[in-house]
């Protein structure tokens, strides 16, 4: 069973934190070209992109609800609940967590509603988004590196 939910385990994170990294990091620069500061009109295809984007992001960060629960399951099943590099983990995915919901996805959604409405995006927030969703990025990196390593394991990793 272990076995099994592990499988579960890395597979929801690299199905359902994948493309959220990923299309958070496109964003502001989509953002950006979509709605420029000096007025210039890129196309409707620019505002769908950063629709897209966010869209992508919101889904998937609802199925990325699975991966701490499948951690978890397969915690208690290694009996490794209380060993401190998964206590570290998942302290650090309730921080990206938080991360994603507080301040990437709102910020986004005030964007795209920029974008639609054809008024220009300032540079600011943009930079401001992008530094949010490095440092989310910067998290799951660690909780991953975490994940692999297990420093004070004694499972053996």
């Amino acid at each position: 069973m272990t076995k099994l939910l592990l499988s579960l385990h890395v597979l929801a994170a690299i199905v359902a934190v994948g493309p959220v990294t990923v299309a958070a990091s496109m964003f502001p620069p989509a953002a950006r070209r979509a709605a420029p500061a000096d007025g210039t009109d890129p196309g409707p295809r620019a505002a769908g992109t950063v629709e897209l984007l966010h869209r992508i992001c919101r889904v998937y960060a609802g199925l990325g609800a699975l991966v701490p629960v499948l951690g978890l399951a397969t915690g208690l099943a290694m009996g490794v609940l209380g060993d401190a590099w998964l206590v570290t983990s998942v302290f650090l995915t309730a921080v990206a967590a938080g991360l994603l919901i507080a301040l990437v996805l709102p910020r986004q959604g005030e964007l795209v509603a920029q974008v639609t409405e054809g008024r220009p995006v300032e540079p600011r927030s943009t930079v401001q988004l992008a530094m949010f969703t490095g440092v989310f990025n910067l998290l799951w990196a660690t909780v991953t590196v975490l994940m692999i390593v297990r420093p004070g394991s004694t499972t053996g990793a």
